[in-house]
């Protein structure tokens, strides 16, 4: 099941050619898993609150084409594995049909003391 987040670029997303900073993209595909986690009833102040957080521990990502200052984009967020306390996403970044980026995320739920812990239910059910 894919989750679809649109976000925008804008002038501070850019260099001073009005193309994406490639750090940028990290932060559009962090925006659209936040969303994600959202969208599947999860509360992410009240699993902070409980002593539950995600952390990336890997990412590799491969960059296809450029976006541009105003350029609207799609990000597709679609789970690949799930463990008891990881969670493999793959997440793209298309301009259209384009795509521009694409990344394999590994995430781990952790305790607040950095201690590894079970992923909530509700991911561990796309496992």
């Amino acid at each position: 099941m894919a989750h679809h987040f649109t976000t925008r670029v804008y002038y501070e997303d850019t260099d001073m050619g009005g193309i994406v900073y490639h750090a940028n993209y990290l932060k559009f595909i962090e925006r659209a898993r936040s969303e994600w986690v959202e969208q599947i009833g999860l509360d992410q102040l009240a699993l902070r609150e409980a002593g539950l957080v995600f952390a990336v521990r890997r990412i590799t990502a491969e960059f296809h084409a450029p976006a541009r200052l105003g350029d609207v984009l799609e990000v597709t967020t679609t789970p690949k594995s799930v463990t008891a306390a990881r969670l493999g996403l793959h997440q793209q970044v298309h301009l259209g049909k384009a795509l521009l980026f694409e990344a394999d995320i590994e995430l781990v739920a952790m305790t607040l003391a950095g201690r590894p812990t079970r992923l909530p239910p509700e991911i561990r059910a796309f496992g």
